[in-house]
């Protein structure tokens, strides 16, 4: 199996984006990983909230192959502890499934069109994070959660 993740726009932070390398190359060692960018949409000023939505779900669904399983990062999805996104992932390697796509949205969320191919919805916690914060926060529990499956002492530090 192989994991993506799918962001709308770049990260500025210098700081943040040396961390998300990090954390992307250590999880390399366990499983096929690409992070990709969506590029920022241009002229927003003139777009609506639904308008942007509907632009960025076009962009993110082309991004998608028909055998991908589409998760996204939502405020109201499911919510699991370090242990049970561990569980989570090691049921979908065992599913067989091709590739699995985390997709964290823009700053309005999801069009109805990429909630309808959604395959399911995690949420890393009821509090509000920045886009940029997210990318890290994700790789860095997907890291986590292998070197769970792995026994490994990471986790416990």
């Amino acid at each position: 199996m192989q994991i993506k993740l799918l962001a709308i726009g770049k990260t500025d932070n210098k700081e943040l984006q040396t961390l998300i390398d990090d954390y992307q190359k250590r999880l390399g060692f366990y499983i096929k990983f690409d992070f990709e960018i969506i590029p920022d949409l241009k002229k927003v000023k003139n777009l609506s909230e639904a308008q942007q939505k509907q632009k960025e779900g076009e962009l993110i669904l082309a991004k998608l192959s028909t055998t991908d399983v589409l998760i996204l990062l939502d405020e109201n999805g499911k919510q699991h502890d370090s242990l049970g996104f561990s569980e989570y992932l090691q049921k979908h390697m065992n599913s067989g499934l091709k590739q699995v796509v985390f997709v964290i949205g823009g700053p309005y969320g999801f069009s109805e069109e990429v909630y309808g191919k959604a395959n399911g919805k995690i949420s890393l916690s009821k509090m509000t994070f920045s886009h940029q914060m997210i990318r890290l926060f994700m790789i860095e529990q997907l890291y986590r959660a292998f070197t769970i499956l792995r026994n490994e002492p990471y986790h416990h530090r």
